[in-house]
């Protein structure tokens, strides 16, 4: 693209998944994308053994490398510019967003523990990503000591903490091994130590705080508490404690090494960090209470504006200014979505059957409940409403007439009916839901997006952008350079999204009414203690895991 025309100012927005960064340039006055480039991480998600001949992971495990991280900044951020055709002396600032809960220990400075030599073989000195599950038991014992104890926190987080959030990973590094723990000078979110890289300026972001980090009404739980899990956990707090700042504020200004790395210019604002999920609803226009935005990709986030307070079951949390300044962030989740059906086209559709597209197009062709299948969207988990990770998938209904097309469509609906059951847990505890925006790679698929209409019987729009995390944190970089006074009003002028392009159909919604009664019954059969057959597998699967796992210093129990 040619350079644009004109006077005009840009922002950059840098979006880190769970796979890839993605850097977008994008113009302050309208929201129009001007150039973008992507940089894969070079290790990926870390499950199976730390990199260079390191040790072998166990179940459930997923790490990451830092550097990774960096390289984004190396090599999309600069692409991006490039591809924008934009002179960087036009840029005001840049904002940055990521998966949460993903966190590393670090060194008072910044420096992660992976990356001081001593401990690089010792796998709780990485980077846990939000994926990484291993952390169940600590979370069953953060959440009964809780409930045993009537911390008043509890309920803003629907009864449960889950296992992916700092306490119960950091919980989880103090039991298996204290040495890194105690090494471990800063417990710190990935959103937040990207910003330091960037700027020098160690800040905590309101939405990180509050939903991953058990930051509610001013303060942490209490050292009672945490001295009631383990006397050694009291210090933790300190750990995670440090300058707590509003979404679209500045946390400070681009570095010279960091402006090198990017082509910036060096003095910049940088945004406070923020969520992939919850940035992305300034970019769909969707700070309004009662508009849910759902960013599906390889799992699903749910967010909502609400006017008070509610205790919803299952919910991830409610934070007061988590998704934008002067309402109650309410944020749900699924585990598992995208990589529920790009598991089955890589490992159980056969040749010429294994695309999307084709999985898609015989499964649209069948009228509603043909298949004669339920299924369970548990294969990574349940994130909400029963926020219990041992939890796994399942299909009833099989037979030998069942073919791979109808098994693909059970699971596109198994995680419609998951959102339903979080839709509907947030109207029953007070917070409506009106209509949805989908945001995220998945919104191509319009079978899904008509399959999700139909089954939460709500209109569905679709986000205005293909990039929306990175969007929203090019929107909310605007904020932080004075461009805007708020992040709402640089959402409307920036955000964008096409409404009701999906509505329910009425003989679908009543035929879906029926199958997610039965997705209803097998989900509260199998998910509230009826039957823990799922949790008996795992502990079998995990304990012949674990015998057949070569035994390395770097797992074992330190102290």
């Amino acid at each position: 693209m040619s350079e644009v025309e004109g006077p005009d100012r840009y922002v950059v927005g840098v979006d880190f998944g769970t796979l890839s960064g993605r850097a977008l340039v994008v113009r302050v006055r309208d929201g129009v994308e001007v150039g973008t480039a992507v940089h894969e991480y070079r290790h990926g998600v870390i499950e199976t053994a730390l990199p260079d001949g390191g040790p072998s992971l166990p179940p459930d495990w997923a790490l990451q490398d830092p550097d990774d991280y960096r390289d984004v900044l190396r090599e999309a951020v600069p692409a991006a510019l490039v591809a924008a055709g934009v002179d960087p002396s036009r840029v005001i600032g840049i904002g940055t967003d990521f998966t949460a809960c993903t966190v590393l220990p670090t060194l008072a400075d910044g420096t992660p523990l992976c990356e001081v030599p001593e401990l690089r073989r010792r796998p709780h000195a990485w980077v846990k990503l939000w994926k990484h599950h291993a952390a169940q038991p600590q979370a069953d014992r953060i959440n009964a000591l809780a409930h045993e104890r009537g911390e008043p926190w509890i309920g803003r987080y629907g009864g449960k903490i889950s296992a992916e959030w700092q306490f119960a990973k950091g919980l989880q590094m103090l039991t298996e091994d204290p040495e890194v723990y105690r090494r471990a000078e800063r417990f710190v979110e990935a959103a937040d130590w990207i910003v330091r890289e960037l700027c020098g300026a160690e800040t905590r972001n309101a939405c990180t705080a509050g939903y991953k980090g058990i930051y509610q009404d001013g303060s942490y739980p209490s050292a009672d508490y945490l001295a009631a899990l383990d006397p050694g956990f009291t210090d933790f707090v300190a750990k995670l404690d440090g300058p707590l700042l509003p979404l679209g504020a500045r946390a400070g200004t681009l570095g010279a090494r960091a402006a090198a790395w990017t082509g910036l210019p060096e003095g910049i604002a940088v945004a406070v960090g923020n969520v992939d999920a919850h940035v992305t609803a300034a970019a769909a226009q969707a700070l309004r209470p009662g508009r849910l935005v759902a960013i599906m990709g390889t799992s699903t986030c749910h967010v909502l504006n609400g006017t008070h307070p509610a205790e919803v079951p299952g919910m991830c949390g409610v934070v007061d200014g988590g998704i934008s300044p002067g309402a109650w962030g309410y944020e749900a989740g699924q585990s598992g979505v995208g990589d529920i059906f790009g598991w089955f086209v890589r490992h159980a559709a056969p040749a010429g059957l294994d695309s999307h597209e084709r999985l898609t197009e015989l499964a649209a062709a069948q009228p509603v409940g043909a298949h004669g299948l339920v299924a369970l969207d548990w294969w990574n988990g349940n994130r909400s409403l029963l926020v219990n990770h041992d939890l796994s998938g399942l299909v009833v209904g099989l037979t030998l007439a069942t073919r791979p097309a109808d098994v693909y469509r059970a699971l596109l609906e198994a995680t419609a009916y998951g959102t339903r059951m979080i839709v509907e847990a947030f109207a029953e505890a007070g917070v409506p839901v009106d209509d949805l925006v989908v945001a995220g790679g998945l919104t191509s698929n319009r079978l899904l997006m008509q399959i999700y209409a139909d089954v939460t019987d709500r209109p569905l729009g679709i986000i205005g952008s293909a990039q929306g995390p990175a969007l929203g944190s090019a929107i909310h970089a605007a904020v932080a350079a004075g461009a805007y006074p708020t992040v709402h009003e640089a959402s409307a002028a920036m955000g964008r999204v096409d409404e009701g392009v999906y509505r329910p159909i009425p003989e679908n919604v009543r035929a879906y009414d029926a199958l997610y009664a039965e997705y209803r019954a097998l989900h509260d059969h199998f998910g509230r203690g009826a039957n823990d057959v799922m949790l008996r597998l795992r502990a079998i699967r995990n304990a012949a895991v674990d015998a057949t796992t070569p035994a390395d210093p770097a797992l074992e129990v330190v102290g």
